[in-house]
């Protein structure tokens, strides 16, 4: 039997405090508005979807593995400004990730990374499946093979 997995999506509320910020509030946290010119381009962590050509993202800097180990790391990322959490299905792939050169990294329960690889997106659900037959690896993180760019993280359901 395959292990079910879950994509789990960052909270709106972790960045509902910069909406109404202006434009050098924003600087001074490290972040700032772009305008959307291409799609795809601009993946919003919040909702697991590309935004849209002219939508407003905010681009920001996030702790995306906050752990005490080598591997506690952060990153830019953009959110949507009217962005929804999502919440996908079990076994559910986000059609964002389906057209991606994706890096899956598999980390252990105190953040130590056990494994990598790079694929493409539409192989992600059959790495995901390999790397939880890994008992060792507790949880993945996503990220953009090219950028290195975190997405969002994958757990055993």
């Amino acid at each position: 039997m395959k292990t079910p997995f879950q994509f789990i999506a960052l909270p709106y509320d972790r960045f509902a405090n910069l909406f109404n910020k202006n434009n050098e509030e924003l600087r001074a946290v490290g972040a700032l508005w772009k305008v959307v010119d291409q799609k795809p381009g601009y993946p919003c962590r919040v909702s697991l979807t590309d935004a849209e050509v002219g939508e407003r993202v905010l681009l920001v800097q996030f702790t995306h593995h906050d752990v005490s180990s080598p591997y506690h790391a952060s990153g830019a990322i953009y959110v949507r400004q009217n962005a929804r959490s999502a919440t996908p299905a079990v076994n559910e792939i986000p059609f964002m990730f389906t057209h991606r050169l994706l890096a899956v990294r598999g980390y252990d329960e105190v953040g130590m990374l056990v494994d990598s690889e790079v694929v493409n997106g539409s192989e992600l659900a059959d790495a995901i499946v390999r790397f939880f037959t890994d008992k060792n690896i507790s949880y993945l993180h996503l990220h953009n093979a090219a950028p290195g760019c975190y997405n969002c993280s994958v757990v055993r359901a």
